[in-house]
């Protein structure tokens, strides 16, 4: 509830905020401003998740988006560098779909039901930001290094997100995920100034 009412009001205070950038989206490429995408939610419930659309309409390719894709737009960079282009998530609270502080959706094919670590961090609704999101908040730039982004994204950058999920919703109280809100912001407005520790690339033994 505290989370639904949260989200309204931050729609409400941020709507100028919204409207700049639906302009900026329209100025540069057109129709839809917004982006959806099917992800996996609470206990394997399938939602529609919407985001600042940041890719030119009518372009294929991998369903992970690593730094320097041809596919995003100008704006879109500058919306995915600092996160605003996660902003119409909050809508997605308001409809009791996504916490604001939470493990990240995933696309359906990243996620596997039948292990048990997919089945804890699944347990919960999926947030606008978390923990692991903070460390791999320059996942791009990580992929971009990577011969082969998928393969790196499945079996190196997303176990270890999984292990951090695991840690948070562990420890998961009203001060962590006032935190973890205060750092995500910090993140997206100073990311200079971030001390926010990285996190090394490793698929410990109990996530497989």
């Amino acid at each position: 509830m505290l989370d639904g009412c949260l989200s309204a009001v931050a729609l409400i205070v941020l709507s100028p905020v919204l409207v700049v950038i639906a302009l900026a989206i329209l100025v540069e490429t057109g129709w839809p401003v917004l982006f959806s995408q099917t992800r996996v939610g609470r206990n394997g419930k399938l939602f529609c998740l919407r985001k600042f659309r940041t890719m030119r309409t009518g372009k294929g390719g991998a369903a992970i988006t690593a730094r320097g894709d041809s596919r995003v737009t100008h704006v879109g960079r500058f919306l995915r560098k600092s996160k605003l282009d996660e902003l119409p998530q909050l809508w997605n609270v308001v409809c009791g779909d996504m916490a604001l502080v939470g493990p990240r959706p995933e696309i359906p094919q990243f996620v596997d039901m039948s292990r048990p670590i997919w089945r804890s961090v699944l347990a919960v609704r999926p947030g606008i930001t978390d923990p692991a999101s903070i460390a791999y908040r320059n996942e791009e730039e990580l992929l971009a290094r990577s011969s082969d982004p998928i393969r790196c994204y499945r079996e190196s950058v997303l176990p270890a997100k999984l292990v951090l999920n695991v840690e948070y919703l562990q420890k998961r109280s009203f001060w962590l995920d006032t935190k973890v809100i205060l750092q995500t912001i910090q993140c997206a407005l100073f990311p200079a100034m971030s001390d926010v520790k990285r996190i090394p690339i490793a698929a410990p033994e109990d996530s497989k």
